[in-house]
C-alpha cells in the first residue's frame, strides 16, 4: 500500500513516507520543545537521531505509517503524522503533530488530517479513530471539523502538568 498510496498531494501541502533525512535539527527541536509536545506523551522523552531513526525505521517493515507533512512548494516538513493499521477489521488510529511553529492554527494540520482520513475510508477502510486530551483544543476541533464523533472519554486518564485530563476518542466511519 504505501509506495502505491503515497505522496498525497493537497492544495497546500503533501504527505509522504517519512525518511531518516527528515531528521533534521528542526525536527528534534520540535520533539523536546516542551510547549509543543504538552499533551502528548513523547514529553516524557529525550530526543535524539538515533532514537527517532530508530522510531522511523520500525514503520518500513509494517503495515502502520508515519509521514511527513511537508508544504507543496518548498517542500518543508512543518510535522508528521501516524497511522496503527489493522487490516484484520479495516481500522486506523491516526495521530498528528504540526511542529513547525509557524504553520499552527493556520488549517495545516486540518488539511493534513482530511487528506490522510479521506484517502484512507476512500480506499478500503471502514472506521478511522483518534484520542486527544481534552484540554488539547485545537486537536478536537479538527477532529469534531473533520466530522469525528465522540465515541468515549477516559475521565482523569492522564496527568498534565499536575492536573487530572480526560482522553476523548473519536470515530469516523465510511458513508
Amino acid at each position: 500500500m504505501k509506495d502505491e498510496f503515497f505522496p498525497l498531494i493537497g492544495e497546500r501541502l503533501k504527505l509522504d513516507l517519512f525518511k531518516s533525512k527528515d531528521i533534521t535539527p528542526a525536527y528534534l527541536c520540535w520533539l523536546n520543545d516542551q510547549f509543543l509536545m504538552r499533551y502528548s506523551n513523547q514529553r516524557f522523552m529525550t530526543h535524539t537521531f538515533e532514537n527517532c531513526l530508530a522510531y522511523q525505521k520500525s514503520f518500513e517493515h509494517s503495515e502502520n505509517l508515519f509521514l511527513a507533512i511537508k508544504v507543496n512548494e518548498c517542500d518543508d516538513l512543518i510535522g508528521t503524522m501516524t497511522a496503527y493499521i489493522n487490516p484484520h477489521h479495516q481500522t486506523v488510529d491516526l495521530g498528528l503533530m504540526i511542529g513547525n511553529k509557524n504553520f499552527l492554527g493556520k488549517g495545516y494540520g486540518y488539511e493534513a488530517w482530511s487528506l490522510l482520513s479521506g484517502a484512507l475510508l476512500n480506499n478500503g477502510f471502514r472506521k478511522i479513530t483518534a484520542g486527544a486530551a481534552a484540554i488539547n483544543y485545537p486537536m478536537i476541533e479538527i477532529l469534531k471539523k473533520s466530522g469525528m464523533t465522540l465515541e468515549a472519554t477516559r475521565r482523569g486518564q492522564e496527568l498534565i502538568d499536575g492536573d487530572e485530563v480526560d482522553i476523548c476518542y473519536y470515530a469516523k466511519f465510511t458513508a
